[in-house]
């Protein structure tokens, strides 16, 4: 009581485009009553049966829906046993004198009348609560991250080995192998740095070597290019075997390793090869961001102002432990509304049809993040923002792309979000407001481009 769920309960349903359902307002509209006064003229008893029979009914529907259970449902041990089976169960954490300062206030809650009675009933629930937990969250986005299987948490790749299974290989980028050495006693895969992991060689290679069962789990740690080549390993292995995304990079926790895209690349584009496989949990843990380069950190902040411009807030001011939180947990939710980019998961290609021409047109030795800052700008001003386009110029400084004119748009044309043959770009109406699908003349698009090219 007084945590907050039904509040957090709709944010979450409405960021998720799922049915919310509040248990206690279903059972005052089937009692036709007031839960104080299914209380007072029924008891506790039978209010407890109507709880678990709507309880077990809202688990049951064949539409996935975020409820919000009453802080007693847990005592049925039905409940409980039918939430390990069939649901994600948040615990959202509150801290009893904030509970107690909320409940008190309802005239919904009978059990919270009296302050010594609600402080005992809420030690005595908080066994209950612990253990029918899969995660913990104190806000919406807590709740997000771990609809997604993602876990943020400074320290985690620390205790690696209790977050993954026992039966492991992992697959590491031969850099990040040497700062942070897997934690795990399990067989590891090197591969090289960046977009080189990336073909169909390296996958090979992978493929030739692992020894995991169709019970086994691959463990992919490195920036964005090494979980992306990883999870589609683990996507073809065997015809698809489970895999954890450890991203070591900004880039990686903020965008790349969220959302379950992976993929490869071709000589003529960018992941022009890959699946939507979602890892079986995402480990984020923003400590190993130390050892980043300037360099590296500026790819990452161009992911994260793309974030920002779609999401309509100024994610790049917050400090780095809550920017990573807040912008995994923006794509996220984006993803699962549209987990196969069927729709408006389109939209966090802002920037990127751009992007990925100059980078494949560098034959890949234009940084992501380079590229994305280019694009970005591009975006904004055919989008006919030159206000924001200056402000992320003025964040990120790009340096316009070494590379071919004609080779950087013979690679947009074969963008893969392309339709009929027309390029199908992002554009903003304003931050927050993005639009999907938006053709423009040719000439328009290639003058853009051509702006970007040194």
């Amino acid at each position: 009581m007084g945590a907050g769920k039904s509040t957090l309960g709709r944010r979450v349903a409405a960021r998720l485009a799922r049915p919310f359902v509040d248990l206690d307002a279903e059972i005052e509209r089937h009692a036709a009553a007031s839960i104080s006064t299914i209380f007072a003229t029924r008891g506790e008893v039978e209010f407890r049966a109507i709880e678990e029979k709507l309880a077990r009914e809202a688990l049951d529907h064949p539409v996935p829906a975020v409820i919000s259970l009453g802080g007693g449902a847990m005592v049925s041990k039905t409940t409980a046993r039918r939430l390990r089976e069939q649901a994600l169960t948040v615990f959202v954490e509150v801290d009893v004198d904030e509970a107690w300062k909320r409940a008190r206030r309802s005239r919904r809650r009978p059990l919270a009348e009296r302050e010594s009675e609600f402080r005992q009933l809420f030690e005595q629930r908080l066994p209950l609560y612990e253990d029918a937990a899969d995660a913990r969250a104190r806000d919406a986005n807590d709740i997000v991250l771990a609809a997604a299987g993602v876990l943020v948490e400074g320290g985690a790749y620390g205790r690696l080995g209790d977050l993954v299974p026992e039966q492991v290989e992992i697959v590491v980028d031969e850099r990040v192998r040497g700062l942070h050495p897997p934690p795990l006693d399990a067989p590891i895969h090197a591969v090289p740095p960046g977009e080189m992991a990336k073909s169909l060689s390296i996958c090979t290679r992978l493929w030739q070597a692992l020894r995991l069962e169709r019970a086994g789990t691959l463990v992919a740690v490195g920036g964005g290019s090494t979980t992306d080549v990883g999870g589609f390993v683990a996507a073809a292995y065997l015809r698809g075997i489970s895999w954890v995304a450890v991203p070591t990079t900004l880039v990686g926790q903020v965008d790349a390793a969220v959302g379950g895209k992976t993929g490869i690349d071709l000589p003529h584009g960018k992941n022009l090869v890959g699946a939507f496989d979602w890892p079986e949990r995402t480990v984020v843990d923003h400590e190993l961001l130390a050892t980043l380069s300037a360099a590296e950190r500026r790819n990452g902040l161009a992911e994260v102002v793309k974030t920002g411009l779609l999401a309509g807030e100024e994610l790049w001011e917050l400090p780095e432990p809550e920017l990573v939180r807040r912008c995994a947990a923006f794509k996220a939710a984006v993803c699962l509304r549209d987990p196969r980019d069927e729709g408006e998961r389109a939209m966090l290609n802002l920037g990127h049809t751009f992007a990925h021409a100059l980078e494949a047109a560098s034959k890949y030795e234009l940084a992501h993040g380079e590229a994305v800052a280019l694009g970005l700008t591009a975006a904004l001003l055919l989008s006919g923002l030159p206000d924001d386009a200056a402000r992320v110029d003025e964040l990120l400084a790009p340096e316009p792309a070494r590379v071919d004119l004609d080779a950087a748009w013979a690679a947009l044309k074969r963008d893969k979000k392309s339709r009929g043959g027309s390029v199908q770009l992002v554009l903003l109406d304003a931050p927050g407001k993005p639009r999907t699908g938006v053709e423009l003349p040719e000439k328009d698009v290639r003058r853009a481009l051509a702006d970007l090219i040194a």
